[in-house]
C-alpha cells in the first residue's frame, strides 16, 4: 500500500488561492498517474484534476478548468493542486489518489486522508 500525506487545506474566502499538496514518500510521482478527487452531490465521488507520464499530462474536470493547476514536484515527490477564483461550491473534502500497476493489466488506487477546502463567500 501506498502511503499518501496530504495537506493545505482549511477555510478560504471566494476567489482564494489555496495549495493543497500530496506526498507520496518513497514513490517517484513521475512514474504514476496521480489525481485530486472530491465528493460531489450525487455521486460518490468527482474527478478533479490528474497527472501523469514523465512528461506531466494534466486533464480538469470541466467544473475547474482555468481555475485548478495540478503540478508535480519529482524531487519532493508531490504533487500540488493551485486553486484559484474558488467558489463556496468548491467547499469538500479534496482527495488524493495515486494509481500504481498491480497484476495482470490491473491498476491499484492508493488515497490519502484528503484535505477540507471551505470556502466562504
Amino acid at each position: 500500500q501506498v502511503q499518501l500525506v496530504v495537506a493545505g487545506g482549511g477555510l478560504v474566502q471566494a476567489g482564494g488561492s489555496p495549495r493543497p499538496l500530496c506526498a507520496a514518500p518513497g514513490r517517484s510521482v513521475s512514474n504514476y498517474r496521480m489525481a485530486w478527487v472530491r465528493p460531489a452531490p450525487g455521486k460518490e465521488r468527482e474527478f478533479v484534476a490528474g497527472i501523469r507520464w514523465s512528461a506531466g499530462i494534466t486533464t480538469y474536470a470541466d467544473s475547474v478548468k482555468g481555475r485548478f493547476t495540478i503540478s508535480r514536484d519529482n524531487a519532493k515527490n508531490t504533487v500540488y493542486l493551485q486553486m484559484n477564483s474558488l467558489k463556496p461550491e468548491d467547499t469538500a473534502v479534496y482527495y488524493c489518489n495515486i494509481r500504481t500497476p498491480g497484476l495482470s493489466g490491473s491498476y491499484l488506487y492508493d488515497w490519502g486522508q484528503g484535505t477540507q477546502v471551505t470556502v466562504s463567500s
